[in-house]
């Protein structure tokens, strides 16, 4: 299920050693109260529990021993105050809880809330309360517990899971790391997750852009104390609707010159497809011109599905040079495959002081030389070619995405774009870029090819490689998006998404700019 995000989106965000550290700030410095601090989160949650599910029916809260169980405390004390059938389940014996965790059990029960303890329950009893309960609130493991899920708590997961109820997680779905978007072990599916006081970046990332569902952050209203307590976000989250004013406007009097000139360089034999879709996507992304050199079995093909491309056959890399040569923006990678036709084309385009999108093949091909530091390109990998550029495997890149994309940078230079849910860009002076979003449609081959073609035209057009690479992966899912309305996600396919591109991009546009145009 894609990951679907509230109105307004959170653009810092933090590390989950951040996050903690911001709340013993508003504590020890500030004067906030703890329990107090807990008692607005819970209110959160529960508002935003009832927006979504208006008549949840029964219940059921699982509760840990950190504050994150004290969450779920408060929560449930909320849903008795206002008549709705509640119960808590504490998977941490009560034994344990100190503090503002404490308090908030002690709260639940003068409520009035039911609290059965999970050791309690008979055999099968889980099962059968799971089974008569309309809504799951996930209230286990909080921010500051890494690694996989133990016993019972790793029990409990599979069988919430397995129950496949709607599940709000508070703060957190448990079992995700909230740094990196990983989870070592089992992690609860969630339809909704309500977090706090700073957005955590895994919540967006990876695992976390999977399993969390829609997600809303809460400020609690303490956004002074956030920003004196002094720590740093470690990614800043765009969509599209927060990075299309970027898109520069277009004069009245504007040609062709004025957006860019690329140079597709794809599609060895039996891939031909590939580079077709890179510069059709180039063509309906406003690059001014665009060429395409691939293999000359191809022409034909690519003339028939998109005339306005200027198509050459190429044989050799000797070939090359002249079309170098007039290009703005070079694409090199989709379908040139690691034969000698490939590797010839690849090595002329690195030649080139021309700017260049690598993806595909040309960064397959590059994971096998010694790496050249470069600043006017970018380089497109999926995990299985960022493992590749950095010799370990996709877990070890999955595992840490925000920081696979920045060794790849620290080793290739330029700017990267981490393909995936949650699509890493690092590069430039900022903090890296996380786009938020998922759309399990994109799971097919091209689409990766219409993401160099994007990017290949934002960059005819704009000047900082950091904003065309989080833009061009904005603009991707947002119309991979809007084509999913029309034709879901199992049949969704590239074609669809470069269709899609005009009726994103046409929302932007402001071309009409103190022209009246009417009766014209």
């Amino acid at each position: 299920m894609p990951m679907h995000l509230a109105n307004s989106l959170p653009e810092a965000l933090y590390s989950a050693d951040s996050v903690r550290a911001m709340d013993r700030y508003l504590i020890d410095q500030q004067g906030v109260d703890g329990f107090q601090l807990m008692q607005s989160a819970a209110r959160s949650a529960f508002r935003q529990l009832i927006k979504r599910w208006p008549t949840p029916g029964p219940i059921l809260i699982f509760c840990g021993s950190g504050n994150n169980g004290g969450d779920g405390y408060l929560v449930a004390a909320n849903a008795h105050r206002h008549g709705l059938p509640v119960e808590c389940i504490a998977v941490a014996p009560v034994e344990k809880l100190q503090g503002d965790a404490l308090k908030a059990l002690d709260k639940a029960r003068a409520e009035g809330v039911s609290i059965v303890g999970l050791s309690e329950l008979s055999e099968g009893g889980l099962d059968h309360k799971l089974s008569s309960c309309g809504l799951v609130v996930d209230a286990l493991l909080g921010t500051g517990v890494t690694g996989a899920p133990r016993e019972p708590f790793a029990g409990v997961i599979q069988q919430i899971n397995r129950a496949a109820l709607p599940v709000l997680a508070v703060d957190l779905p448990s079992g995700l790391n909230a740094t990196t978007g990983s989870a070592e072990g089992l992690v609860v599916r969630a339809e909704l997750t309500v977090t706090f006081i700073g957005a955590k970046a895994g919540l967006y990332t990876g695992v976390g852009a999977d399993v969390c569902g829609r997600v809303v952050f809460e400020t609690l209203d303490v956004d002074d104390g956030v920003i004196e307590s002094g720590e740093q976000p470690m990614a800043r989250l765009f969509d599209w609707q927060a990075c299309r004013h970027w898109l520069p406007v277009r004069a009245l009097n504007a040609h062709k010159g004025h957006f860019g000139h690329v140079l597709v360089v794809a599609g060895d034999r039996g891939f031909g497809g590939a580079g077709i879709m890179a510069a059709e996507a180039a063509s309906r992304a406003g690059a001014g011109l665009v060429s395409l050199a691939t293999r000359p079995e191809h022409v034909t093909a690519a003339l028939a599905r998109c005339p306005s491309v200027m198509t050459h056959g190429v044989i050799h890399g000797s070939e090359l040079p002249a079309l170098l040569a007039s290009a703005d923006v070079v694409v090199c990678g989709p379908g040139i495959g690691q034969s000698a036709w490939g590797q010839q084309m690849l090595q002329q385009v690195l030649a080139s002081d021309k700017p260049k999108v690598l993806d595909a093949d040309a960064l397959n091909l590059m994971a096998t030389r010694v790496p050249v530091v470069a600043d006017n390109h970018i380089l497109t990998p999926h995990p299985g070619e960022a493992a590749r550029l950095l010799r370990c495997d996709v877990r070890e890149i999955e595992s840490d995405r925000l920081a696979a994309a920045r060794r790849i940078q620290s080793i290739w230079g330029g700017v990267v774009l981490l393909k995936g849910a949650g699509t890493v860009v690092a590069g430039g002076s900022g903090q890296p870029a996380v786009i938020a979003g998922a759309n399990p449609g994109m799971a097919t081959g091209g689409m990766g090819d219409v993401l160099s073609g994007i990017i290949g035209a934002l960059a005819g057009q704009m000047s900082d490689p950091s904003q065309v690479a989080v833009m061009a992966a904005a603009l991707h899912l947002a119309a991979a998006d809007r084509a999913a309305q029309d034709c879901g996600y199992m049949g969704l396919m590239p074609g669809d998404v470069i269709e899609a591109m005009p009726r994103i991009l046409r929302e932007t546009e402001q071309v009409d700019r103190g022209y009246d145009r009417e009766g014209l």
